[in-house]
């Protein structure tokens, strides 16, 4: 397997572009590489199969959401207020939904790994890691609620990102705005 990371990198997100697009019967070793305008043959020099390219997609949708510094400073030093953590998710909505094709490939890696058990293991790892650093850093920032509020938080907004992706004109961006703020004051 080849060992340049920049390329992988690439490779891997013309795979999310892929999947958003054609869904998981599209992604081909030969789809990604003409997505990332690289020569045939080049992910399969990266990648052992297709289970392990899926696999790596779920990797990287994880790692180019990840929140910056900024964010993490205001949830570690900012105000302990409900105000706050609506200013925190509604960032993080706008965050996710701001990575359409990313999140589309997400919904794609989950309707396959109901038929991959493998997969599904992976992702259930790795959404599992994400819910408990929510609740983690939740937690150790002081903010109002508990980790049943974190987790009723994350299923509802969840929720909501997928409106907004797949069907957009359900809710105005005011509607889903006020819907982030209605679920804080609610859950916290």
């Amino acid at each position: 397997m080849r060992r340049n990371p920049e390329r992988r990198r690439a490779l891997l997100d013309a795979a999310i572009e892929v999947l958003a697009r054609e869904g998981a019967r599209g992604l081909t070793f030969r789809a990604v590489d003409a997505e990332a305008a690289v020569p045939p043959g080049t992910a399969s020099n990266y990648f052992a199969n297709r289970d392990d390219l899926l696999t790596q997609v779920g990797y990287r949708f994880y790692e180019r959401l990840e929140p910056d510094a900024a964010t993490m400073a205001r949830l570690a030093e900012g105000p302990k207020t409900r105000e706050a953590v609506k200013g925190l998710l509604r960032e993080t909505v706008d965050r996710v939904t701001a990575f359409r094709t990313g999140y589309l490939a997400l919904l794609e890696l989950r309707l396959e790994a109901t038929r991959r058990p493998e997969l599904q293991k992976i992702l259930t790892e790795r959404v599992r890691a994400d819910v408990s650093f929510n609740i983690t850093n939740h937690l150790k920032s002081g903010m109002p609620g508990d980790e049943t509020s974190v987790l009723l938080l994350y299923l509802a907004l969840n929720w909501l990102i997928v409106e907004r992706l797949t069907l957009p004109d359900v809710l105005t961006e005011e509607q889903a705005a006020a819907l982030v703020e209605a679920a804080v004051d609610r859950f916290l």
